[in-house]
């Protein structure tokens, strides 16, 4: 149960946030300006790369690592392939996990590091094997960390990760954060409009930072529901099954870091498709037990056992308007036709990383609401 009361009381949304969830999400800006600051005193500005590189891998720990793979893999496009390695161990712990370059890596290909806690051997180990196969290795860890160490200057390039402004979270908020996200994502877009691959030069990220602000503010804890676009999707999302369906190259990976947000923070479950696909891969759900109209008010059913059961809602995210041909009259047609309710999220105008920023700064506030007004009950 979401207790959609809290949303619209301050204060209590304080004392819930004992996780700083609120604050991680409202200095998402001032992250990005910290790490396009610590890009540029890391030399990052001032590369001059003989080419493109063939591939791009990414490796890293937890949601903030798939999250950074997943959006240069859509910033970047038809550029290059951009490729996760996925970790593997017998837990989720920086001791136990490992990373293996694919056997086709070498010299031509550029590694990706990306954590928020840089003791993990493994990272070291992957960039001692990069190294040794000609990779061009480049890490965004903690200023002090064991990654750094082993990798600055030795084996690649290190840019320290931006701090929060005010103080370290919760460690429990560091791999879904969204000032995490933005402090290890940003020096890697520098790098990256450096050799070509993606368009995100310092001015480009200061409109990112701005944006980020405004979006902020808009959705920020003060702001009532009625007015607050993060406040109004979570209110939305209560008691429901989120069916995130996204149109653009840039909302597909904002859909995923929400479902993926969504269960990290919030304990909440989520699906997400992209449009057209999404219609025939999620329409079956409109139908079956998860319907608006399933069987609401079956005679048989132990209310105390069972409780409420959860009801699909169609979320429609898109990274800008989109001109011709698009999926989104057909995904209402076949929402509204099973009476299930439909909740819409698009942002204003501007450049397709400024567009990206402003769908994860909303979705990330729905998930921190969603999750402190569901753990408050």
């Amino acid at each position: 149960m979401l207790d959609e009361s809290l949303l619209d009381a301050p204060e209590a949304l304080a004392r819930a946030d004992r996780r700083d969830l609120l604050r991680g999400a409202a200095e998402a800006g001032a992250r990005v300006r910290t790490a396009a600051r610590h890009a540029a005193e890391a030399g990052i500005g001032g590369l001059a790369p003989e080419g493109r590189p063939r591939a791009v891998l990414v490796a890293g720990p937890g949601t903030a690592a798939s999250g950074v793979a997943d959006l240069i893999g859509a910033l970047a496009g038809a550029a290059a392939p951009v490729v996760r390695i996925h970790p593997t161990g017998v837990a989720p712990a920086p001791g136990a996990l490992r990373w293996a370059l694919p056997g086709w890596a070498g010299s031509v290909d550029l590694l990706l590091i990306a954590t928020a806690d840089g003791s993990e051997p493994g990272l070291a180990l992957l960039a001692e094997q990069a190294y040794r196969r000609g990779c061009t290795v480049v890490a965004v860890s903690p200023t002090r960390s064991p990654l750094r160490e082993a990798v600055d200057g030795v084996h690649g390039l290190v840019v320290p990760m931006a701090s929060a402004p005010h103080g370290e979270y919760d460690a429990e908020t560091s791999a879904a954060g969204p000032g995490t996200l933005w402090a290890l994502l940003t020096p890697l877009l520098a790098l990256l409009d450096r050799v070509g691959l993606v368009t995100a030069p310092p001015e480009e990220l200061a409109k990112v930072a701005d944006r980020l602000d405004r979006t902020a503010e808009r959705c920020g804890p003060a702001i009532a529901t009625y007015s607050n676009p993060a406040k109004t999707l979570a209110a939305e999302l209560a008691d429901s099954l989120p069916l995130l369906w996204t149109e653009g190259e840039a909302a597909g990976p904002v859909g995923r870091r929400f479902a993926a947000v969504l269960s990290e923070l919030a304990g909440r479950p989520a699906l997400t498709a992209e449009l057209p696909e999404a219609l025939p891969s999620h329409g079956t759900l409109l139908a079956g037990d998860f319907a608006a109209g399933a069987d609401p008010d079956d005679f048989f059913r132990d209310r105390v056992e069972e409780g409420e059961t959860l009801r699909a809602r169609v979320v429609l995210l898109r990274d800008r308007p989109t001109g011709g041909l698009s999926a989104y009259p057909a995904a209402r047609e076949l929402a509204l036709g099973h009476d299930t309710p439909v909740s819409e999220l698009e942002p204003d105008e501007g450049s397709e990383l400024e567009a990206l920023a402003e769908l994860l700064a909303i979705t990330d506030f729905a998930a921190v609401y969603v999750a402190l007004a569901s753990r408050s009950t």
